[in-house]
């Protein structure tokens, strides 16, 4: 009895009891940190890839490749040398599934001219381009718009005869925190990201 009596008032390993419960908390807390830097990480990519691939679309080829083609002038009716008005091309997008087809459709209450063939290879260049930068990139995450922006003449004999704002986003793409696998939660969702320029050559060289 006396020796249970000094076992119950006994304090040694009391600090080894208190390391071993802050342990988990310790780690938990280190391994958060190493996931934030993560997280902002794979944003900044996600961001950059972005960019790259919106600053790739304006510089080659346009994935809606009856537009590149199409003649205003002749085939649309607008005066040589007239400004494209919207009512003759309002907006087009164009996506992939996961299966890899590409298709482009124009804008809901937009009018377009004919945006086939479509350039799938020009597609999945800009795909690749943005993979380049952040490999979780995926085809079917991405999109490519083609809207009006008033640039452009009916007749212009240097190329395509609209000068599109072209919009690369980035949809909604996951990222999975290290402490989310000892608790198996599942992963979480980025923003979606999308960055416009104007139409430059819209002809690869």
């Amino acid at each position: 009895m006396t020796a249970l009596r000094a076992l119950l008032r006994s304090t040694h390993g009391g600090t080894a009891a208190e390391f071993g419960m802050l342990v988990p908390i310790l780690l938990s807390f280190m391994i958060g940190t190493i996931d934030v830097g993560r997280f902002l990480w794979v944003c900044n990519r996600a961001e950059k890839a972005t960019q790259i691939g919106a600053r790739y679309a304006v510089t080659n080829d346009v994935v809606a490749g009856g537009l590149s083609t199409y003649d205003f002038a002749v085939t649309g009716g607008i005066p040589q040398g007239d400004p494209i008005p919207a009512s003759k091309f309002g907006g087009a997008t164009c996506s992939s599934t996961t299966a890899g087809v590409v298709s482009c459709t124009c804008k809901p209450s937009a009018t377009c001219p004919t945006l086939t063939p479509v350039n799938t290879t020009a597609f999945t260049n800009i795909v690749t381009r943005m993979q380049q930068i952040y490999p979780g990139v995926t085809a079917d995450k991405v999109k490519i718009s083609y809207d009006y922006s008033g640039l452009g003449y009916a007749g212009d004999p240097n190329g395509i005869q609209v000068s599109p704002l072209v919009t690369v986003t980035l949809q909604t793409t996951s990222f999975t925190p290290m402490l989310f696998r000892f608790f198996g939660a599942s992963s979480v969702n980025l923003p979606a990201y999308a960055t416009s320029l104007t139409l430059e050559d819209g002809k690869s060289s």
